[in-house]
């Protein structure tokens, strides 16, 4: 089975980076640091006019035709930005037809992607419940049951619903985009930190020359293109089961390698200035979201025993 990209796919990806280059780079991302998450409308809608959302739509319904594999390319390229907002939510809510979404012009955020703390929902307009294939609005704004509350990520603001979210199995597509998500906050860090090396000096010479900061820098680079393999290989076979094993893979890799790359940057890397905290703050988070890393191990477990 051949997991290159073709011309087309590179195309697509290259065009994400510069649109989120262009409209979510360093400046705009410490603004919305500064705004405690609060999404930007305005880039909301661009994203929608450019076709995020409706990405997997078809071509009758206003979508571009086009399939998973170019989903996760699309995730990866905003994990790599940490673009923030209820991204995964949204593409599914235009997945599902629910109006608003495909174009941008409203914010879905999903009840059952973190248990009872729902991600981004005072500025969601809608927040629905996804159950398998199905899906429903359970509330249209904010219901007097949800109190905000502090969260790990400056990013991306809780809120908690009481009485919890109901139990569902997580959505597959969900799991995979999620854990495209935290591929490319590997891939961003793995860079940061190469970057830092070669520029960084110490006892005359780039710290990069040093032997512990490149076991550092390769073990960063293998598992992010482990976990690389992974996500691309579930994205074209779509079995739940190498979905739990990319997620699991791309977890670990944006958690260690965003630790990893505290490491390199020593001090300067614990500090507000430095954008590495908030890739470890996001990839902690989403670890949690979707399917766990227990959850994950288990349906991993099933598959192997019952391959015996």
């Amino acid at each position: 089975m051949d997991f290159q990209l073709t011309d087309d796919q590179r195309a697509l990806r290259r065009g994400v980076r510069e649109l989120l280059a262009r409209r979510f780079g360093r400046d705009a991302l410490r603004a919305a640091v500064d705004r405690e998450g609060t999404v930007d409308r305005k880039l909301w809608r661009e994203l929608g006019a450019a076709g995020f959302f409706s990405l997997r739509l078809p071509e009758a319904e206003g979508g571009a035709g086009l399939g998973l594999p170019e989903a996760v390319l699309v995730f990866e390229e905003a994990g790599r930005a940490l673009l923030n907002g209820p991204l995964v939510a949204t593409h599914l809510a235009a997945c599902g037809g629910l109006p608003g979404a495909t174009d941008g012009t409203r914010m879905i955020t999903c009840v059952t992607q973190l248990r009872s703390l729902v991600p981004h929902f005072a500025d969601a307009d809608a927040a629905v419940v996804i159950h398998g294939g199905s899906m429903r609005v359970r509330y249209p704004k904010e219901p007097p049951s949800a109190r905000a509350v502090r969260s790990l990520d400056p990013l991306t603001p809780l809120h908690r619903i009481r009485g919890g979210a109901p139990k569902a199995p997580p959505r597959p597509d969900a799991v995979l985009l999620t854990a495209a998500e935290q591929l490319g906050s590997a891939a961003r860090t793995t860079e940061a930190a190469v970057q830092y090396a070669k520029e960084r000096e110490q006892f005359g010479q780039p710290i990069g020359g040093f032997q512990a900061v490149k076991h550092l820098c390769a073990q960063m680079l293998v598992r992010t293109e482990v976990a690389r393999a992974a996500v691309y290989a579930a994205a074209v076979t779509e079995d739940f089961t190498e979905i739990a094993g990319a997620k699991l893979l791309a977890d670990e890799a944006a958690v260690q390698g965003a630790r990893d790359c505290l490491q390199v940057y020593g001090g300067m890397g614990f500090t507000w200035e430095a954008d590495v905290h908030l890739h470890l703050k996001r990839a902690w988070l989403r670890a949690q979201m979707w399917l766990t890393a227990a959850e994950a191990e288990e349906i991993q477990a099933e598959a192997l025993a019952s391959a015996l």
